[in-house]
């Protein structure tokens, strides 16, 4: 039986689990999840109980606002099909419509509703609270130095992915 302050074999490099400690992925997806969970709180005690998980992953950074359904569906890596499902759901509570695109009558484009924009400070607020919080307890220099990183790193991957193959 593993030690009982392990949270699995996965994740305690001790345990003699052929898998080893946690890569990159598995680092950044606990603080991710920690940040979602806030998110979704602060949602709800705002008055936005309507939004879950699959819905707020339509309005993360940098939002849908003018974007185009395909090019969305293709950002969050999901199908057209299941983002056309989640938009309609968006739309009829109210965050967004779906509008003809001025350059293409044939195309789309999406665009925020008054309530839809109404999110935007509070998922800002509740990051920003996260941020502070874990500056607290990293130390203003290192959560800077790992903010810093992290936007590093982000535009790297951005860069390699807009490179032709």
């Amino acid at each position: 039986m593993s030690n009982a302050s392990s949270s699995s074999a996965f994740t305690d490099s001790s345990a003699g689990a052929p898998v080893g400690p946690p890569m990159i992925g598995a680092l950044m997806r606990l603080p991710w999840e920690a940040v979602l969970q806030r998110l979704l709180r602060a949602l709800h005690e705002n008055g936005f109980d309507d939004i879950d998980a699959p819905q707020l992953g339509v309005l993360l950074w940098p939002g849908p606002d003018g974007m185009r359904p395909s090019d969305l569906a293709a950002r969050m890596r999901i199908s057209k099909q299941a983002l056309n499902y989640l938009l309609g759901d968006l739309e009829r509570r109210g965050y967004l419509e779906r509008r003809p695109d001025p350059a293409d009558r044939r195309s789309r484009r999406i665009g925020l509703t008054a309530r839809g924009r109404a999110l935007i400070p509070v998922i800002r607020g509740a990051v920003a609270q996260t941020e502070r919080e874990w500056a607290a307890a990293l130390g203003e220099a290192r959560f800077a130095q790992l903010r810093e990183l992290l936007v590093e790193l982000n535009d790297m991957v951005a860069a390699s992915a807009a490179a032709p193959p």
